[in-house]
């Protein structure tokens, strides 16, 4: 079994550098653009049985893209829409640095509660369980997970370890980046 993972191509708040969380934000000309080049350039020999995807609208274009010609089935699980931003939603990467508790937003050993926004601990644990049913429900299928920046760190974690890292979102991919992992039977 592979699963290949893919973040959804660039929307406007990724050059922004707004943190798009939950919002519902369309690909912009580029990103439709970058769903076109990796499915021509990454994924077009690549044995793909099924395609599991993000229920948020950059993902969904995304993978209608790379499935265009394919006919590929493709299921929406809530379970790898992007994290919960909350209260960080939306601003600026230069409005919310300063801000104390968004310094360990994306580190593992702090687990910091928010008001609204979704601790990493129970991110990583609903990003795990879809993971491990996937395994279990599907070991015998290559399948294209076509998430987020954001959900790429849990996935990547998952089959590698959790890093030391103080800022664990560096090790999320970029728009339209493709990671593989083998799980052997």
């Amino acid at each position: 079994m592979k699963i290949y993972l893919t973040r959804h191509g660039q929307t406007d708040w990724n050059v922004e550098h707004r943190p798009q969380g939950k919002a519902d934000i369309e690909l912009n000309r580029k990103g439709e653009e970058q769903a076109r080049i990796v499915a021509k350039e990454k994924l077009n020999n690549t044995n793909i049985d099924l395609i599991i995807c993000s229920p948020l609208k950059r993902a969904k274009k995304t993978a209608e893209i790379i499935n265009t010609n394919r006919n590929i089935p493709i299921i929406y699980d809530e379970r790898i829409s992007e994290r919960d931003f909350g209260e960080f939603e939306g601003k600026t990467i230069d409005e919310i640095k300063n801000e104390t508790k968004f310094q360990g937003f994306w580190n593992y050993e702090y687990n910091i509660q928010y008001k609204k926004a979704e601790n990493i601990q129970k991110f990583f644990n609903r990003v795990y369980e879809f993971l491990d049913e996937t395994k279990e429900k599907y070991r015998d299928k290559n399948i294209l997970l076509v998430a987020h920046g954001g959900v790429s760190v849990p996935v990547i974690c998952y089959f590698k370890g959790i890093p030391k890292e103080e800022n664990l979102i560096k090790i999320g991919i970029k728009n339209c980046e493709v990671k593989e992992f083998e799980i052997k039977a």
